[in-house]
């Protein structure tokens, strides 16, 4: 039964993770979006931080879906 809340645990540890680099990607978007609006960057630049939240948005679902195999695995 420890082994199983070990589990439980770890999974919480990487949903927390995930939840974390979620809000933080949101956050550190829309300030690159606002201070790229400041300054006047060309789009091109603009769009590579929007590249880069994507690609945080993908390791977040990817992340998000393992967590859930795993859980529904330990369920039955």
């Amino acid at each position: 039964m420890a082994r199983r809340s070990d589990q439980d645990l770890a999974l919480a540890r990487q949903a927390k993770t995930v939840a974390l680099v979620i809000a933080g990607t949101m956050l550190l978007w829309m300030a690159a979006q606002w201070i790229g609006g400041e300054l006047g960057l060309q789009a091109r630049f603009v769009f590579l931080f929007d590249l880069a939240a994507l690609a945080a948005f993908v390791w977040a679902f990817v992340v998000t879906y393992q967590i859930w195999r795993k859980r529904r695995d330990n369920q039955g």
